[in-house]
């Protein structure tokens, strides 16, 4: 063994042995395969030996070793100048037996292989011992592919949360904290206590104390209101440090060593004391038995968020939080009238009897409600007696929520009532996240106004996706938090993204609302499936959108899918006006009500945006305005214009395409032209190869035709009449990129490859494998 340790061992010196007389005869290299599998097999006590191999040694013996030693080798092969990443592409397709869709946008296949190794685990659906590269008794999945994962998804019934939270674990989550990013959740369903005790103790250490700065939550078509509030608070940075966590039974010890760093009260103390303090200003009551149970849990959650009007909840990052409504406040307590002081004599005193119990334990099972203590303690005991007195009265004429200017979330307006809110003492900030997304799941106005008490000082908040729930007149309330976070201290939101079926408000409306509510918005995106009907056919049926001042903003990036809305620049004027700075401006799907409505649009935007660089048009009828098509390809500033399904030569001419063509040619700014869906055909198709002439001072670096019923033929020709051109100017071109989906290169498959050929030798070329055929099946079938 002695021997076989050193670099001269006898099974090291057979190796080479056999690779020099295998290279020399030229025939396979048996011989050498079979001393690397004796050697791979002997890793655990050749392993430092191994890793000093020569390059030519070390690459034959990479693929034979397990994905332990494999990991292992990494920085060996990189010092002898070796790429593992056919070995990690080759272990994918072996172990995970899945084409993935798009594999060239793989940058590194070790980390890809790790990470779903990782969460197939976790989830239970890869069982480690099918391939004998990961049955290796040093390989423990979870803990050593837990560096690697930089995103995970947890689903259903978090079964991946219980066996993270676990104590045997807990060096995985401590690699998790440093590594994890991105936390998805998918297609959630309701979970008992216990495993919203386990998620409480993950979101608490992978978010409060990791580097989780992204929370996405999909596909919940009716979510649980109790795990929905959790995730949410939590993501904000709320939590109650003295709670016990799941399965340790002792306040945190990460909060309690920040603490002692920083010289602060250790929380579980600073917690009790201000638990004992609100609870004793209540006289140690719980809810009248008589509450209104039909409220449920989603009416006592904006109570969980909403701080105190006279004291702000502590925050580390020295935020306040924003008070529902400002009247009748004294102290942090909520007036106290005559129903609720008759409510106080028929309270039940084995709740708070309770509470007080709990409290003083702590032992392995202290706080056993500590989820319900963390979301609904304090509203059970204050809310239902507060929510009378504090509503807006029926009949009374709220308040429009444009007119607030408190800055408070939740302020009276259709849709959203205001509601008592009770001071969450007990709770303190931590860090959040800074990026949230939450597609297509319901939210009710109750959860639409915790939502928006969470927003209005969620101020790491840099990203906002919401997606599809069903928000309605709903979208006033979140527009409330909004604005009272636009107006914190450090506020950081940049970018906002809100689609959904329906909009309360028409599009414009609803733009020009967003922008003066968050001036410091960057990127703005949204997207409305069915239209608002208007009482009028003109800006005059919507007059509230042209009386809105927008103060100028920091918008670069303007995103807007009308539900078939006709498009009018008098009402898109305020916010190009306000948008110096707009660099990209995307318009899908909106009606021209005139033929003079494109021209104004760009005359409105020559005049107020000189900065727009990126012009988009999708699902716009173009046809019948050529010259403005004209116009705007000359512009001196624009890089990119995107002219999708827009009709442009249904009805054109001739003349129309050569204009076209000469226009970008003598464009020397325009770096990329997308025409997808406009109906090129062949000849056109042919005719856009002149765009690169000798004559031609044209920049045009990508071109898009795809979807424009393009045949092999037609492509073969386009490329032989680059190529003519191509050589006229000597080889100098900077056209890079064509894109070429769902065009009909089926038809003929061999004419179709020389083309493809010939084109990838000129520049990149990105196309499927669309086939023509079924895609017209599929069109009849749903006709």
């Amino acid at each position: 063994m002695a021997a076989a340790r050193g670099p001269k061992g006898p099974l090291l010196a057979k190796m080479a042995a056999a690779q020099s007389e295998a290279m020399a005869a030229e025939r396979p290299l048996s011989l050498f395969t079979l001393s690397a599998a004796a050697v791979s097999r002997s890793m655990g006590a050749l392993e430092r030996d191994v890793w000093a191999l020569p390059g030519h040694l070390l690459r034959g013996l990479l693929p034979l070793l397990t994905v332990f030693r494999l990991e292992r080798a990494e920085g060996a092969a990189r010092r002898a100048g070796l790429s593992t990443q056919p070995i990690w592409r080759k272990l994918w397709d072996d172990v995970m037996k899945t084409r993935l869709p798009y594999s060239e946008n793989v940058t590194c296949w070790r980390k890809k292989f790790l990470e779903t190794l990782f969460s197939n685990v976790l989830h239970g659906v890869l069982d480690i011992s099918s391939d004998w590269r990961l049955n290796d008794r040093h390989f423990s999945p979870l803990l050593h592919t837990s560096p690697h994962v930089s995103q995970l998804t947890l689903c259903n019934m978090l079964q991946g949360a219980v066996e993270l939270a676990a104590q045997h674990n807990q060096k995985v989550l401590e690699n998790l904290a440093v590594s994890l990013r991105i936390l998805k959740f998918q297609h959630l369903l309701s979970s008992d206590q216990s495993v919203r005790r386990s998620l409480v103790f993950l979101l608490h250490r992978l978010i409060h104390h990791g580097c989780v700065s992204q929370v996405t939550m999909y596909s919940w078509p009716v979510p649980d209101a109790v795990l929905l509030v959790l995730i949410l608070s939590m993501s904000a940075g709320f939590w109650r440090p003295g709670s016990a966590l799941a399965c340790h039974g002792s306040p945190c010890g990460l909060c309690r060593e920040e603490d002692e760093a920083q010289g602060r009260e250790p929380a579980q103390e600073t917690a009790e004391r201000d638990w004992s303090d609100a609870e004793s200003q209540r006289g140690s009551a719980a809810a009248p038995e008589e509450a209104d149970e039909g409220q449920g849990a989603g009416a006592r959650l904006d109570s969980v968020v909403s701080g105190p009007s006279g004291r702000p909840v502590r925050s580390r990052a020295g935020s306040s939080r924003v008070p529902c409504s400002p009247r009748g406040r004294q102290r942090g307590r909520p007036p106290r009238g005559p129903a609720q002081r008759k409510a106080r004599g028929r309270l039940n005193p084995a709740v708070g009897t309770k509470r007080r119990c709990l409290r003083r334990s702590r032992g392995a099972h202290a706080d056993t409600d500590n989820l319900y203590d963390f979301v609904f303690a304090v509203a059970r005991e204050e809310n239902s007696g507060l929510l009378d007195k504090n509503s807006t009265t029926e009949g009374e004429d709220a308040p429009s929520w444009t007119g607030s200017s408190s800055g408070s979330p939740c302020v009276g307006h259709a849709g959203c009532k205001k509601r008592g809110c009770v001071c969450l003492r007990a709770a303190r900030r931590f860090r959040s996240v800074s990026t949230l997304e939450l597609f297509s799941i319901p939210l009710t106005a109750e959860m639409c106004r915790t939502l928006s008490n969470l927003l209005s000082s969620w101020v790491s908040l840099e990203n906002l996706v919401l997606s599809y729930n069903g928000l309605g007149a709903n979208i006033s309330c979140l527009l409330c938090g909004l604005r009272a976070l636009s107006r914190q201290p450090g506020c950081r939101l940049h970018l906002l993204r809100l689609s959904d079926v329906f909009s309360p408000m028409p599009c414009l409306e609803l733009v020009c609302r967003l922008l003066s509510s968050l001036p410091q918005l960057r990127t703005l995106s949204i997207s409305i499936d069915l239209r608002y009907q208007l009482e009028g056919s003109g800006p005059e049926g919507n007059p509230g959108c042209t009386e809105v001042e927008i103060p100028e903003c920091c918008l670069e990036q303007l995103e807007i899918r009308f539900p078939r809305e006709p498009l009018y620049t008098t009402l898109l004027l305020p916010v190009l006006r306000a948008s110096k700075s707009l660099q990209q401006l995307s318009l899908d799907s909106a009606t021209l009500p005139c033929s003079q409505e494109l021209g104004l649009l760009l005359e409105a935007l020559r005049e107020c945006n000189p900065n727009l660089k990126k012009l988009s048009f999708h699902d716009v009828n173009l046809a019948e305005h050529q010259k403005e098509v004209l116009l705007l390809l000359q512009d001196p500033v624009l890089q990119e214009v995107t002219f999708s399904f827009c009709r442009l030569f249904e009805s054109s001419t001739t003349e129309f395409l050569s204009e076209m063509i000469d226009t970008v040619k003598r464009n020397s700014c325009l770096k990329s032209l997308r025409l997808p869906g406009n109906r090129l055909g062949n000849h056109r198709l042919v005719a856009l190869a002149d765009i690169f002439s000798e004559d031609s001072s044209s920049s045009l670096c990508q071109l898009d035709v795809s979807s424009n019923c393009i045949k092999p033929d037609g492509l073969l020709e386009f490329t032989k009449k680059l190529e003519g051109h191509i050589q006229q100017r000597g080889g100098q071109i900077q056209f890079t990129h064509l894109r070429l989906f769902q065009n009909w290169l089926d038809q003929d498959a061999e004419t179709a490859q020389e083309a493809l050929r010939r084109l990838k030798a000129v520049c990149s070329v990105v196309n499927d494998s669309w086939e023509s055929s079924q895609a017209l099946a599929d069109y009849i079938s749903v006709m």
